[in-house]
């Protein structure tokens, strides 16, 4: 029994459970495929979902396409693994901070295990989290030092002035 959705505003898509009824909409042309493929994210097998998911991270509605993106990064949740076509679209999508797929590709870095990752992305797991340690030292403009105790402590301007022990521990 076909349930009747509502494609036009995507209203109780995110219920949709059966992939038969995204493809026959797809076919359709229906507007709201990337809020049903968030559905299909959270209530279809992994294997079922995801060549929807690939098609839908292809739709021309950059809107849509957006939540395509956060459908696969809901698979990557739920999962704790994607499939290789997954991991191919988020590829070929660019893993960059201005990307339309960087929630995705978060999702995924957090949820699947390091050691079932594709290369290139262990490759950027690790780009990530040497940015971020060196954005972090730049940030607090590398004012940082070691004491006695080997304990690295941030160190004001006045206390580097002042010759003072003021420091705050990190």
């Amino acid at each position: 029994m076909t349930r009747p959705w509502d494609w036009a505003t995507g209203e109780g898509l995110l219920g949709l459970d059966d992939p038969r009824e995204w493809d026959a909409a797809f076919e359709r042309g229906e507007r709201s495929l990337g809020t049903a493929a968030i559905g299909l994210a959270f209530n279809c097998p992994l294997e079922d979902a995801s060549p929807r998911l690939v098609r839908a991270t292809q739709l021309p509605d950059t809107d849509q396409r957006g939540f395509a993106f956060t459908a696969v990064g809901t698979a990557a949740r739920l999962n704790g693994a994607l499939t290789p076509e997954l991991y191919e679209v988020l590829r070929a999508a660019g893993p960059g901070r201005k990307s339309i797929a960087v929630n995705a590709v978060d999702d995924t870095l957090t949820f699947v295990p390091f050691r079932d990752l594709p290369p290139w992305l262990k490759r950027w797991a690790v780009y990530v989290t040497v940015r971020d340690k060196l954005e972090g030292w730049w940030l607090r403009g590398g004012r940082t030092r070691r004491v006695a105790c080997g304990r690295s402590c941030a160190v004001d301007d006045a206390a580097l002035a002042e010759g003072e022990s003021r420091m705050s521990w990190v």
